[in-house]
């Protein structure tokens, strides 16, 4: 067994829906790291400590017990009491919290020590109501009038600034003794007899802009919320996935578990569904292109997932022109927040709409989940929307008329890069420097190339020949334009994108593996692109670098300049799985696979460094990535479909299969996989080096068909 290492050491993490808490290990607060309670993007508690006579308790262990609760479990350390002093050891300290609306915490304290021991607990609770964004930035000021009540032994804190209104109501019950409140602390004094357990609860009921947030009375109870229970519904209606390599199917299982837990309410003309949010901490809300992503990864694990991203994007789908948020007509958003700064209209997430590949990749999600579901009904619901997001990529997306869809911020605070790769220093020239927008990225052209295709495909389903006929004409001439523009012969690869200049950016990078997924290469030019990216310089061991280390600007460690992200090289292997590169696929799974396996649980993080992979080595963890993340679970998922080569025609009632097992993966069976209104069971096994395959059960109409190991069509 590999040796175990934890991304984000030293912090535990629970939500439920958009509420969540992240503490360290104690289950401490520090407001100087990115941790506390948050609701609606406001951080609600900033400090939480807890102590015995000012002493504190001292950490045996802690861990979640699922996506919502947490228990930690202290003892004492040696410290003076009014009856002596109390060897270290002799209190057991149980405390368990649970998000459930609001959030519950049971304190229980248990005395294993031959005589009476008599003290006080404490509970130090602050909150500065910061806005998530400076939590983020380490730069937190405060705008806004703080006030704090206690009365009748409830504790009130609220928070104001104009019409921006939060809140935290801290309420003892059940309590062994009546708690007071002094200093900044609540208080309770303990005496406890050999053998005896002394408890209190603390409902800590939260408020935001009139909604009042109130937690469940747990007490250790078995409990469930709306969220849990979509989560439970969602894990129980996926497809499910077995194996004699017992490790793949904990790492599938838990990336269900978090794709479940990071979901996010949509509500519809009375009908509510559910997204992904981003990720735990600093992206708990909706957000275009990782919900547009990690909806495509589980197409094949539970194809309504989908359903609620296209409509919520829908429903937030640009109407005019506002430079402040960089909206243009059709245009999908990139992120909405709730946060003071947004409320107070000094940031532009209401939502903003900075992102140059969001609005193509809902068309590919449409019809990508068209061929999963089959429903002529969600395509008509989305009619409107994706003749808007059409007009969108001709008038706005390609703003200087070159053919290429790029992007530039208007705003005053807008994002300078608006591809996946967002942070601001991702986009470099070959000798490290940075690249000034306007850019034309390589893989966001491609993205168009099959948003066309795709969209073709939908309006002949509406039966409108010609306008399929005029996407494909335009799907055909970007082909065309693009492998001029953007191929590099020299290296055998195609370039980062165009620079303000139209210039090549020749710097080698993970972006053109993007290019396989869309279909965008000629046959010809796949084996070189193939080749370089599992050069040295891109390949780590754990997968596909964001940047060659070759570049004066690579950093393992960095962001996006040199780091391996999970979603993006489940991209790549869906593009090589395209491209009929079988051995290539699997390498690219055993890679981010073995990576797992030194993760807790299993759990793929946002990204980790890109150092080399030695004999004796493990993944380094990036130290501030979101765990759990949305596309990053969604790449475990994205990685065995594209493993196994599932197609779906949910139209024609048909499902594709290409697998091929790695040596690693001798075997593997799904159940309930899902095809229009059809399920089917399927076990794929390997005979030396061949993958075999059968049908073990149908329920519905779909029929099941075997492709030979060789290269998909574009």
């Amino acid at each position: 067994m590999p040796t175990r290492i934890y991304v984000n050491t030293g912090q535990i993490a629970i939500n439920d829906g958009s509420t969540f808490l992240v503490t360290d290990l104690n289950g401490f607060i520090d407001d100087n790291l990115p941790q506390g309670f948050f609701v609606q993007d406001t951080r609600l508690i900033s400090y939480y400590e807890i102590s015995l006579n000012r002493q504190r308790v001292v950490l045996l262990t802690s861990s979640n017990l699922n996506h919502h609760s947490a228990l930690y479990q202290f003892t004492n350390p040696e410290f003076p009491t009014v009856n002596g002093i109390l060897p270290y050891g002799r209190l057991m300290i149980s405390i368990r919290r649970d998000i459930a609306g609001g959030m519950h915490e049971d304190i229980d304290i248990t005395n294993h020590y031959h005589k009476q021991v008599k003290f006080q607990l404490m509970f130090a609770i602050r909150s500065d109501f910061a806005d998530i964004f400076e939590v983020k930035a380490k730069q937190i000021l405060t705008r806004g009038e703080t006030t704090t009540t206690w009365n009748n032994g409830v504790l009130t804190t609220e928070y104001r600034n104009d019409s921006f209104h939060r809140g935290i109501i801290a309420e003892p019950v059940r309590c062994s003794s009546n708690p007071r409140y002094a200093n900044g602390r609540l208080f309770f004094d303990v005496v406890l007899d050999p053998g005896n357990k002394w408890h209190t609860c603390i409902n800590f009921t939260t408020l935001a802009n009139g909604n009042v947030f109130t937690p469940q009375h747990t007490c250790e109870e078995p409990h469930e919320t709306e969220a849990s229970r979509e989560r439970d519904n969602f894990i129980l209606g996926s497809t499910k996935l077995h194996s004699s390599n017992d490790e793949i199917a904990e790492y599938y299982q838990q990336a269900l578990v978090d794709m479940g837990a990071l979901r996010i309410k949509v509500e519809d003309k009375g009908h509510h569904f559910w997204m992904p949010a981003a990720g735990i901490p600093w992206f708990v809300a909706v957000f275009g292109r990782d919900s547009v992503i990690a909806s495509l990864q589980t197409m094949a694990v539970y194809h309504q997932f989908a359903r609620g991203t296209l409509l919520r994007l829908a429903q937030l789908q640009a109407t005019e022109v506002d430079d402040w948020r960089d909206a243009q007509p059709g245009k999908m958003p990139h992120e909405l927040r709730f946060d003071e700064l947004t409320q107070l209209r000094q940031l532009p997430y209401t939502p903003y709409y900075g992102t140059v590949d969001t609005t193509i990749l809902w068309i590919i999600t449409l019809a990508e989940a068209y061929r999963w579901n089959g429903s002529i009904g969600m395509l008509d619901e989305c009619r409107t929307p994706l003749s808007k997001a059409l007009a969108w990529i001709d008038k706005y997306g390609d703003f200087d008329n070159d053919g290429f869809v790029e992007y530039l911020t208007r705003s005053s605070v807008g994002l300078r890069n608006q591809g996946w790769k967002d942070s601001g220093d991702s986009m470099v020239y070959p000798d490290g420097s940075l690249v000034e927008p306007p850019i034309a990225l390589c893989e966001v052209q491609g993205y168009v190339y099959e948003a066309w295709r795709r969209a073709a495909d939908i309006y002949e389903v509406w039966g409108e020949d010609e306008q399929a006929k005029l996407l494909r004409q335009k799907a055909d001439e970007l082909y065309q334009r693009f492998n001029d523009r953007f191929w590099m012969e020299d290296e055998g690869f195609y370039c980062l994108g165009l620079d303000n200049k139209k210039q090549q950016i020749q710097s080698i990078t993970s972006n053109p593996g993007h290019l396989l997924w869309t279909g965008i290469v000629p046959e010809e030019r796949a084996e070189k692109v193939v080749k370089r990216l599992f050069q040295n310089d891109m390949w780590c061991g754990w997968g596909v670098r964001t940047l060659s280390s070759l570049n004066p600007a690579y950093n393992p460690i960095s962001y996006q300049l040199g780091s391996v992200w999970p979603h993006d090289n489940s991209l790549i292997a869906a593009g090589l799985k395209r491209y009929g590169y079988h051995r290539e696929v699997n390498r690219i799974a055993e890679g981010i696979f073995a990576a797992a396996s030194y993760f807790e649980a299993g759990r793929m993080p946002e990204l980790f460094a890109g150092i080399e992979r030695q004999p004796d080595g493990f993944p380094v963890p990036y130290p501030d990535a979101n765990i759990p993340q949305a596309w990053a679970a969604g790449s475990i998922l994205l990685l065995v479909r594209a493993i196994l080569g599932l197609e779906a025609d949910a139209a024609q009632r048909q499902l594709r299969v290409q697998p091929s097992l790695p040596d690693w993966l001798p075997d593997l069976s799904l159940t309930n996989l899902s095809v229009g209104d059809a399920t089917v069971a399927l076990r794929f096994w390997r005979e030396g080096e061949q993958t075999r395959w059968e049908v073990r059960d149908i329920e519905g109409e779909v029929e099941v068909v075997g492709l030979a190991l060789r290269a998909l069509s574009r």
